[in-house]
């Protein structure tokens, strides 16, 4: 029986104790079942037959921390009750006879662009971000909440950043792996699992740009969180100035080229002196800061003021917006993979995740920002001749309930029976709908995929066999892909 029902037992970190429960046994027979590490390769195949292969020579992935509901974004049920439908509309789109979020009219317009797929499943209603964005084959709340444990593989950004770098000695201007808006976590209390560098070790993380402006507009955020009181965020994602700017890591205090100089002569002098155990990943690390640091790229590639002020409206003046633009300036002066994360921001249980509120927050705030970066993003990439090779991934970690809860604004729980993902350019689909749910949106009906999967078929496209072996921190060969198959369904 479909279970639509939230719980009002919620603990401060979001997570109900029924997801408590229900993680627990899941989680348990995912260790032998179709998520498990039993299963790796056990149903995999050989993709390069399947076309796209090495397509995209560059990905913008468009993470949104939360989870967006399914049925108010890509997969809207306009004949279910009004306790699943909700109260926002459904519309049409570019392809005769489908219908997406009244919040996403941009996007509607471009849909004969995308692959919307309906049907991702898994059985961890939490907020994973370490699960969906790597191969790991289970997860459990601790390893979400611990990003340097052991057990974590590297996200999928530091792999091919990885897989790209081997053999080669001299790093780039511009980092293989980066990611905005500012550090995953850090504006509303500890890092989350997720985007990091797993058994690869610290020096394969993101590196990360900075923000540090507050919003144009202050409102009450209210996390529903027993002992966590509403208070008011001067949040970006809703709003930024102009002249607002992107920055990297602060040098050491005092530190100037006239003073760097020297210290790169005596570095170049010690190269061949000899590595100890361990030194690789520190050299490794050494000479991207050295290049970061020498090299104007990557700043001037960040300077999303240069372009001009209707693209910029066009994007969204907002922290997404800009993030999304900024993303693509920075895979146009050479970078491989970029993330733009929409997260958290000073209260638990914001972004995307609609415990409250979740009308007028999808309506005034999360649906236009979203869809103006979105819709501006891939008419900027085709304008510019970049979308055929650019892969461009939304996803997020689950779904939300199917039934609306009784809260203020009214709200969805954690749901991770059924969500959906979109994809545009460097090989996917165009046009195309991949999966159906149930008539409340609760499950597959056809055609599951795994979030593996998705991951799977993304490094198809990169160019990278799922199958490649990278090596764990006791020196086990592990598949790149894990558990995914790559799926043709999703390939143009």
């Amino acid at each position: 029986m479909l279970n639509i029902l939230g719980s009002p037992k919620r603990l401060c970190d979001g997570i109900t104790r029924r997801d408590l429960m229900r993680v627990g046994s899941l989680g348990a027979l995912a260790s032998v079942g179709p998520w498990g590490p039993l299963s790796l390769r056990a149903d995999t195949q050989p993709g390069k037959d399947l076309g796209g292969f090495g397509k995209a020579k560059r990905c913008i992935l468009l993470c949104l921390w939360g989870s967006p509901s399914q049925l108010d974004t890509w997969d809207p049920k306009p004949d279910a009750p009004v306790e699943i439908r909700g109260d926002i509309r459904s519309i049409n789109t570019a392809l005769p006879g489908v219908r997406i979020s009244e919040i996403f009219p941009r996007t509607a317009a471009l849909l004969d662009k995308v692959c919307v797929l309906r049907t991702l499943t898994h059985p961890y209603p939490v907020h994973g971000v370490a699960y969906a964005t790597s191969g790991v084959p289970t997860t459990d709340i601790p390893l979400e909440s611990k990003p340097r444990d052991s057990r974590h593989w590297p996200f999928i950004g530091s792999v091919v950043d990885h897989l790209n770098a081997r053999g080669k000695n001299v790093p780039a201007g511009i980092p293989g792996n980066f990611a905005l808006p500012f550090p995953f976590g850090s504006k509303r209390g500890p890092a989350r699992s997720g985007p990091f560098g797993g058994f690869l070790g610290p020096s394969a993380d993101p590196v990360w740009s900075e923000f540090r402006a507050l919003g144009t507009k202050t409102l009450e955020r209210d996390s529903n969180t027993p002992g966590i009181p509403p208070k008011m965020v001067a949040d970006p994602y809703l709003g930024i100035r102009p002249e607002d700017r992107f920055e990297l890591c602060r040098p050491v205090e005092g530190l100037t080229l006239d003073r760097m100089n020297p210290r790169v002569s005596l570095a170049q002098q010690l190269d061949g002196v000899g590595l100890i155990e361990g030194a690789e990943a520190f050299e490794s690390q050494r000479a991207m800061a050295m290049a970061l640091t020498t090299s104007g790229k990557l700043a001037d590639a960040l300077e999303v003021h240069r372009e001009p002020a209707k693209l910029r409206e066009s994007y969204g003046m907002n922290l997404f917006g800009q993030s999304v633009l900024a993303a693509r300036r920075v895979l146009e002066a050479g970078g491989k993979f970029v993330t733009v994360f929409w997260d958290e921001y000073g209260q638990v249980n914001s972004g995307w995740d609609t415990h409250v509120f979740h009308y007028p927050r999808l309506r005034d705030e999360l649906g236009p920002g979203f869809d103006n970066a979105f819709a501006s993003l891939l008419a900027d990439l085709e304008q510019r001749g970049m979308l055929e090779d650019t892969a461009v991934v939304v996803l997020s970690e689950h779904g939300r309930t199917p039934r609306m809860q009784n809260v203020r604004g009214g709200g969805r729980d954690h749901w991770s029976g059924v969500y959906s993902a979109a994809f545009a350019g460097g090989g996917f689909a165009r046009g195309r709908v991949v999966g159906r749910s149930d008539r409340q949106g609760g499950k597959p009906a056809e055609t599951p995929f795994s979030p593996k999967d998705v991951l799977a078929t993304l490094y198809h496209l990169l160019g990278i066999d799922p199958h490649t072996e990278i090596y764990d921190r006791v020196g086990r060969p592990l598949p790149v892909g894990g558990i995914g198959r790559v799926r043709s369904e999703l390939i143009g």
